[in-house]
């Protein structure tokens, strides 16, 4: 049987389609993707991310602990600031992608994903040394305010200073007269704050934050435009983008490995990988034909295929088709083309920077309008 978050009752009454996600019955939309997405980009979304997982480390080697099973490298990372990184098995492979969140050296959340709750704490609990590893995931309550608004919304609600809270950092106060760990962190591109809360507050919270931002027209918002917003800034998701047969590497997430911060569980074999050099990447691509890639859709060069598309999706913002996909290390460089098939026809695409989508940056004084 599907769980429930919180704010299920919530979701219903407002409207919402609900679909089961990774185990749990979630919104995908309310009053559309396309309406919900273009509201974040434009305003803000309100979404409820409380099926996400919390694991916490304690103790006097918590950090050492943590330290040896994430690819990035937690000695740089403050207390008061959050990380984005990989947990890797000994093959390489990734576990997941998690966020953790420094609250000292003897106090760190790692915020994990919804799928993964009971599998990350596993691996987590067994591989852990010397620290005391918690499955926290049933305290928590999660809502995520993303959008050029957020900001604002949020700061009616609470004392705390929020433009003293930078880009992947965290502190704690009161929303709304709810107790909260304010992180400005969030998956979608777009500012915005993500709020830890007990789970029985989080109906309460939810209101006031819509009743708040209800003059800058901020709307609740669904998985669907989720989905869509990270696959604009071309965020993996795991499960679709990367697994436990995809390594960092692979997956465009070099940049969180940190081999020369020493030992941690992975390393030898993302050296070696290194090394050799990478057999696939994972890239982004447009489509130049007609059509919308979708998840296992077969990617192919000269007639035979050669990888598969991983995430696909007509972007909302830019009104072209979109995807990320597996390919040949030779056929990953900017610029490259080949096909996706779509319904036994070949559409044909190109591998593009990313990520896709970009702010439009502000008019010069006396621009023309």
């Amino acid at each position: 049987m599907a769980q429930r978050t919180p704010l299920y009752d919530v979701h219903v009454k407002a409207g919402a389609r609900i679909v089961e996600f990774a185990g749990w019955e979630m919104p995908v939309q309310y009053t559309g993707i396309l309406d919900e997405h273009e509201a974040v980009r434009r305003r803000a979304g309100l979404f409820d991310v409380s099926h996400m997982g919390e694991v916490v480390f304690r103790g006097p080697k918590a950090l050492e602990s943590l330290q040896r099973l994430f690819t990035n490298d937690l000695s740089k990372c403050a207390d008061g600031q959050a990380m984005y990184g990989c947990l890797c098995r000994d093959t390489g492979g990734i576990v997941d992608d998690v966020v953790v969140y420094r609250r000292s050296a003897t106090d760190l959340l790692v915020c994990v994903n919804a799928a993964n709750r009971q599998k990350d704490f596993d691996w987590l609990h067994g591989h852990a040394a010397g620290a005391d590893v918690q499955n926290e995931s049933d305290a928590w309550a999660q809502l995520a305010l993303q959008g050029p608004a957020a900001a604002a919304v949020v700061q009616k609600l609470t004392a705390v200073r929020l433009t003293s809270v930078g880009t992947y950092r965290f502190t704690t106060g009161e929303v709304a007269g709810v107790p909260c760990i304010v992180a400005r962190t969030g998956y979608t591109g777009e500012d915005g704050f993500e709020l830890f809360c007990p789970p029985g507050r989080a109906p309460a919270l939810w209101g006031s934050l819509l009743e708040a931002g209800a003059a800058e027209r901020v709307v609740p918002a669904g998985l669907g435009a989720r989905d869509s917003l990270r696959l604009e800034m071309a965020y993996r998701l795991y499960g679709s983008d990367m697994d436990d047969e995809t390594t960092p590497l692979e997956a465009g997430l070099g940049w969180v490995v940190k081999l020369d911060k020493g030992g941690f569980v992975g390393r030898e074999a993302l050296a070696r990988q290194k090394e050799a050099g990478v057999p696939r990447k994972l890239v982004g691509f447009t489509l130049t034909d007609p059509g919308i890639p979708r998840h296992g859709y077969r990617v192919l060069r000269d007639g035979q295929p050669v990888g598969l598309v991983t995430s696909g999706t007509r972007s909302p913002s830019l009104e072209i088709a979109v995807g990320l996909a597996y390919v040949p290390a030779p056929l990953a460089a900017e610029g490259s083309t080949f096909a996706v098939e779509i319904r036994g026809r070949a559409a044909a695409a190109r591998v593009v920077k990313t990520p896709f989508y970009s702010k439009p940056k502000p008019a010069s004084p006396g621009a023309a309008p």
